[in-house]
């Protein structure tokens, strides 16, 4: 069941980690969507999910200059960081937030993402005090997604927290794909994870100190850090499949035909 917008739980911070750098997309953040650049346009959705402050945080003034442009909060913040949890990080330290204050992190490169479920991954955090991190997810429907390592995996508890995270398609059925198979079994809770993060700034501070172990290196995916040294992370799972973020040229292209139907 979803959870219901309260006031008492809508003070959160929506901040939006922007970096030029990109092998397939050069200056990714600035590529122009219906007039406007594509992390403006992701500022804009985030304007929409009742965060009290979006933020978006840099390492280039183009994109700081851009972002201003348009009426939004962008901050400088150093180059070097390793991910953009670490820049979630430093905006919080920046903007002395206080320790129990929630940030969603979400993805600049997300210019169709629901505001609604940035609402609703804030807020699940907001109800589960003793979870460090909130994210969600949603079920997997096909076979190539269940065996496709670009799409990361994720089981949970009863109580909706994850157990891990893997590019492996996991819960392995093990009848189902017995001699070589490759199919989705009939009712089985797998589930595809949406890159979208709520996180107390106290906890930032913490994760930012931690070393990544080797569940994280070998898989190459961040959350295990937290899973790693014993950190709960609540899963708000949604039957809404969400909109793909820009990765490729296509996707950019798909994007754009997307604002333009809309105008």
């Amino acid at each position: 069941m979803a959870l219901q917008p309260t006031p008492e739980h809508m003070n959160f911070i929506a901040v939006i980690p922007a970096r030029a750098a990109s092998t397939r997309l050069p200056d990714k953040p600035l590529l122009d969507i219906a007039g406007k650049p594509m992390v403006v346009r992701t500022a804009q959705q985030a304007a929409l999910s009742g965060a009290a402050r979006v933020v978006v945080a840099t390492d280039d003034t183009r994109i700081q200059a851009a972002v201003q442009q348009h009426g939004f909060e962008a901050l400088l913040t150093r180059a070097d960081h390793p991910t953009g949890t670490d820049r979630l990080a430093e905006v919080a330290h920046l903007l002395a937030l206080q320790p129990d204050a929630i940030v969603v992190n979400v993805q600049g490169d997300e210019p169709l993402i629901d505001p609604q479920l940035i609402n609703q991954v804030a807020q699940l955090l907001a109800l589960q005090p003793d979870a460090a991190i909130a994210t969600c997810a949603t079920p997997i429907l096909s076979d190539s997604a269940l065996f496709n390592p670009n799409v990361v995996k994720l089981v949970c508890t009863q109580q909706q927290r994850a157990l891990y995270f893997s590019r492996a398609p996991i819960p392995w059925a093990r009848d189902a794909l017995a001699g070589g198979r490759q199919q989705l079994a009939p009712g089985l809770p797998a589930l595809h994870h949406i890159g979208l993060y709520a996180y107390r700034a106290e906890f930032l501070q913490r994760f930012a100190t931690l070393a990544p172990g080797p569940l994280e290196s070998f898989e190459s995916l961040e959350q295990l850090r937290a899973l790693e040294n014993g950190y709960a992370i609540a899963v708000h799972i949604t039957n809404t499949h969400p909109a793909a973020g820009v990765d490729t040229a296509d996707d950019l292209a798909r994007v754009r035909e997307s604002f333009i139907n809309r105008l």
